[in-house]
């Protein structure tokens, strides 16, 4: 094993840190950066300070530039932003491709109800990489292979693993990107199946202000006494 010299500073020494386990995919390569791990959020603050290579913005909302453009301004790592695919498609989808492109998006992530016209199109205007979202292992991936679809992002929540390894049978140099999951276990079993980069939800910021709030009382509760 290799020393890693390390170092943190006093403020930012509790930044959030991704599971390590991910270190162990391969990673892909996209514009000569390897990113092994995309962390799923659009909150700014978790942005700007977690550990990940590579943020996959993504959200249950309509696709919009303004978000977009915060997103990529407050980000130290390429950034990876939902353009549609469900309620937003077709051609409002590739114009909010384009836009993300000239933005600075490193790629665009479009939803499982995506139309193979609609991909072709989007790779027929940009040059940053369109990754598809597949949820079950009865989707026609070769479709949307053929449409021009660069990266697949499987999102099977129990059945990633599984989804993940049929699809490495089936297309052995296709670029996967996979949920992993809360646990260490449950990740390493998404890479062993043959995802490349993991994307890992963290927790909210209201989450990570429980244990910091519950310290402030009890210190103040002392001091009362």
């Amino acid at each position: 094993m290799k020393t890693i010299p390390t170092y943190s500073g006093t403020l930012r020494s509790h930044l959030l840190t991704i599971p390590s386990v991910i270190s162990q995919c391969s990673g892909i390569r996209v514009f000569g950066r390897r990113i092994k791990s995309l962390v799923f959020t659009t909150d700014v603050a978790i942005i700007k300070n977690v550990n990940a290579d590579a943020i996959i913005a993504v959200y249950p909302f309509t696709p919009q530039p303004a978000i977009t453009q915060a997103i990529i301004n407050v980000s130290d790592v390429p950034v990876f932003v939902g353009v549609g695919g469900g309620m937003t498609n077709g051609d409002r989808s590739v114009r909010l491709t384009q836009d993300a492109e000239n933005q600075g998006a490193y790629g665009v992530v479009v939803n499982a109800p995506i139309t193979t016209e609609t991909i072709s199109k989007m790779k027929a205007l940009v040059d940053i990489p369109v990754i598809t979202t597949i949820v079950s292992d009865g989707m026609d991936v070769a479709a949307r292979i053929k449409a021009g679809a660069d990266i697949l992002n499987v999102s099977g929540a129990s059945k990633t693993p599984e989804i993940v390894a049929k699809l490495r049978r089936e297309f052995p140099d296709v670029a996967i990107i996979a949920t992993g999951g809360p646990r260490e276990e449950d990740i390493l079993r998404t890479i062993e199946a043959g995802a490349n980069a993991i994307t890992y939800t963290p927790p909210t910021t209201g989450e990570l202000f429980v244990p910091i709030m519950r310290e402030h009382r009890k210190n103040f509760a002392a001091e009362k006494l």
